[in-house]
């Protein structure tokens, strides 16, 4: 009420906010989330000139939403938040402090389908892409960013074919830039898996996005989930194109082959890659040349290491 009382005075709205906030951090507050989120959002959109309110506003709705997932709830932000943090990232689109709190907030908003809906019907995309080019060397940003677009790409109701595919050479980049950082070389692994799913690359992408993804692979080997989500990515590939395959096993770094065998043998127990290493070998034996290729360097071999760990698989 007090807030309410005074809405466009920055002064009490900012000084109400941190109240607010150690109301929250006391875990007191949990049954009025959805109601504090509402007056968040809106005095964010209120006071959107101001700095100082919107990183406010914004560090305290991550804390409640950190404050609900700790309690296992996914909270399904309606259009409005979802127009009011747009309004924000466009108005403040050359601030990387409040962009890197802003995608991280976004990010963990897009764990919901009804707001990833509601990122979409706000156009939200062209927004994400636009501050990975220019951020490109921010890697909290360029995790965020692509988690996001991996939430976009995979959801049922896609509908921006033309959009997402315009993401492919920028979530490339990112690739490209972190490949010696695990976590967004994950993350933007799982971005490039989702739009191949989703036949965002042109025939002039599949080569050096295999080679990309082979980097990855050979950069980080230890992390399950990139190796993983890169396999089925390139598994996405190789089933689209024989150009794909070939490259993945004539790769100028070493064969794809080699590397596949390594992952086998680095995650043998991790029945989620060994089923993503062969749904990947699956797609390959479809390629003649491929496939002697394949039996050349003895995959047979690796196919009955995998039948006696998983029997029953």
């Amino acid at each position: 009420e007090f807030m309410q009382a005074s809405w466009d005075i920055e002064e009490v709205q900012a000084a109400a906010i941190q109240h607010l906030a150690s109301f929250v951090k006391d875990k007191s507050a949990f049954p009025h989330l959805p109601k504090l989120t509402e007056v968040i959002t809106f005095v964010m959109k209120t006071h959107v000139d101001s700095l100082e309110l919107q990183v406010e506003g914004c560090t305290l709705l991550l804390e409640i939403l950190s404050q609900a997932l700790e309690q296992g709830v996914v909270m399904a932000l309606d259009e409005s938040v979802a127009s009011c943090l747009l309004h924000t990232v466009r108005k403040h689109s050359g601030n990387e402090k409040l962009l890197s709190l802003l995608c991280t907030l976004l990010m963990m908003i897009s764990a919901s389908e009804v707001a990833v809906e509601n990122l979409r019907k706000v156009g939200i995309i062209p927004d994400l892409l636009s501050i990975l080019r220019r951020f490109l060397h921010n890697d909290k940003i360029c995790f965020s960013c692509c988690g996001v677009l991996w939430s976009l790409a995979v959801s049922e109701n896609n509908g921006d074919q033309a959009l997402l595919g315009s993401a492919v050479p920028v979530t490339s980049a990112v690739l490209r830039e972190h490949l010696q950082n695990g976590a967004v070389a994950e993350s933007a692994c799982s971005a490039l898996w989702a739009l191949s799913l989703q036949g965002c690359l042109g025939a002039s992408g599949y080569e050096p996005t295999t080679a990309l993804l082979l980097d990855a692979l050979r950069m980080n080997p230890e992390r399950a989930v990139l190796v993983r989500n890169g396999c089925l990515a390139l598994a996405s590939l190789v089933r689209l194109s024989e150009t794909a395959a070939l490259a993945l096993i004539l790769d100028s770094k070493g064969s794809g082959i080699e590397l596949i065998k390594d992952e086998f043998h680095m995650h043998f127990d991790d029945p989620g890659v060994v089923e993503a290493l062969c749904l990947l070998m699956d797609e390959m034996v479809q390629y003649d040349e491929v496939m002697l290729n394949m039996r050349s360097q003895k995959m047979e071999k690796l196919l009955s290491e995998i039948k006696l760990q998983f029997p029953f698989s």
